[in-house]
């Protein structure tokens, strides 16, 4: 994960919710080859131990070859097993300090604190990599836990230089919002996957705007 850009914001990729593996090894490549993504995360919240350790060591070499970090999302023990870069955890999940102990000091470990700024204090204390807030618009990926708004961004810029990530429903007409409030890394999944012209079109599209 590339750290943040004090001018520009980044783009944080995350899976599709189901997909077919092999065809999704293409369209993942084709996405990591427009070089505007940051990191990516894998998730699948619906799958087996076994389907997960198998996906995530299959595209851990999609995203090694084209060097962005693999984050698995609420599996450390997988992301340790398979050698992924990196854990992301959210409340309901394993401890912070558990994900940390499993993954080592050099990992990266981020976690869920939906529109809590106590959660985000207490993660960046206690040594978290990135901070993710969310869901800022109407998603239909999950059902986010909370709504929050784009000034929660702006006060943990001027809180705090742990860097933080905006997720839930951002699309090209939306991110905007999230962008110009202080998000370092908008998190992006249907609004890239789902989108008409495709990942790669879209991924350049998001670029522009983050560096705008």
């Amino acid at each position: 994960m590339k750290p943040p850009n004090v001018n520009n914001c980044q783009i944080y990729l995350i899976s599709p919710p189901r997909f077919e593996l092999n065809s999704f090894k293409d369209d993942l490549s084709r996405a990591l080859e427009t070089e505007t993504v940051s990191c990516f995360q894998l998730r699948l919240k619906e799958a087996t131990d076994t389907e997960i350790f198998k996906v995530s060591a299959s595209l851990l070499t999609v995203c090694q070859s084209h060097g962005i970090p693999l984050i698995i999302n609420d599996r450390p023990d997988i992301a340790a097993d398979v050698g992924a870069e990196g854990a992301h955890i959210g409340a309901d999940d394993t401890s912070y300090e558990e994900a940390r102990e499993l993954l080592g000091d050099t990992a990266i470990v981020g976690i869920s604190c939906y529109d809590s700024r106590h959660m985000a204090l207490i993660g960046a204390e206690a040594g978290a990599d990135y901070v993710a807030f969310g869901a800022f618009f109407p998603t239909t990926t999950k059902m986010p836990k909370s709504k929050a708004e784009p000034e929660l961004l702006s006060w943990w810029q001027k809180t705090t230089t742990v860097p933080c990530v905006a997720i839930g429903g951002i699309t090209i007409n939306n991110c905007q919002t999230v962008i110009n409030a202080g998000a370092d890394f908008i998190a992006v999944i249907s609004g890239v996957w789902d989108h008409p012209d495709g990942s790669a079109a879209v991924l350049k599209q998001f670029d522009k705007l983050c560096r705008s």
